[in-house]
């Protein structure tokens, strides 16, 4: 019974890590592609600093594979975890090669200009100013997209950046960072800081 125990809860660390390596990893590639919308470099270091997290979990979630006692028919189910969780380093690996392009200010190539310029969406951050109706608010609470067609992709509090999950609570000072068409954008700036006196960017 212990053994069973034992093993059950290295299957769930290993389910948990990879659920991290996952989300962080498609984190990257949203906040990588904002940083090209909005021409920042901000965002593109942000992706680096996920890039050396991505590589630290990854590692710990190998060891956790390769160090679980899992039978021996079960040896190709072991194979495919490391796969998978290979592929998403890959992916970690793409969203920094993009980040890139924005801090050494490479020109884009011409084709990635013209999908820039003819995107029928737009990036924006904007902060949380006192006041706002978000604060003290969870994400599933102040309905963002609801209210302003904006779909949040991270929340960036201090140099850390969140991903959004509907439990997640909005403080004062918070960069919340969406993508979304235009016409969305200005309801969002008025839905974080009521005042004017956010902080934004767009992709022009």
């Amino acid at each position: 019974m212990q053994q069973q125990s034992n093993h059950d809860e290295k299957f769930k660390e290993i389910v948990e890590k990879f659920v991290e390596l996952k989300n962080t990893s498609e984190l990257m590639i949203d906040l990588a592609y904002s940083s090209l919308l909005l021409n920042s470099k901000e965002l593109a270091e942000g992706v680096y600093k996920l890039e050396e997290y991505v590589d630290k979990l990854h590692t710990e979630y190998e060891l956790a594979v390769l160090s679980s006692k899992f039978k021996e028919e079960e040896a190709k189910g072991i194979l495919g975890l490391i796969r998978l969780g290979v592929v998403t380093e890959e992916i970690a690996d793409a969203a920094a090669e993009i980040a890139e392009v924005v801090l050494r200010e490479i020109e884009p190539h011409p084709v990635m200009k013209l999908v820039i310029e003819e995107a029928d969406e737009t990036a924006t951050y904007v902060r949380v100013s006192e006041g706002s109706p978000l604060v003290n608010k969870t994400l599933k609470e102040a309905r963002i997209q609801e209210e302003t067609g904006m779909q949040v992709l991270a929340i960036k509090r201090g140099d850390r950046y969140l991903r959004p999950k509907p439990d997640l609570m909005i403080n004062i000072g918070d960069v919340i960072i969406a993508s979304g068409f235009a016409e969305g954008e200005e309801n969002l700036k008025k839905l974080a800081s009521p005042s004017g006196l956010e902080e934004s960017s767009r992709a022009e």
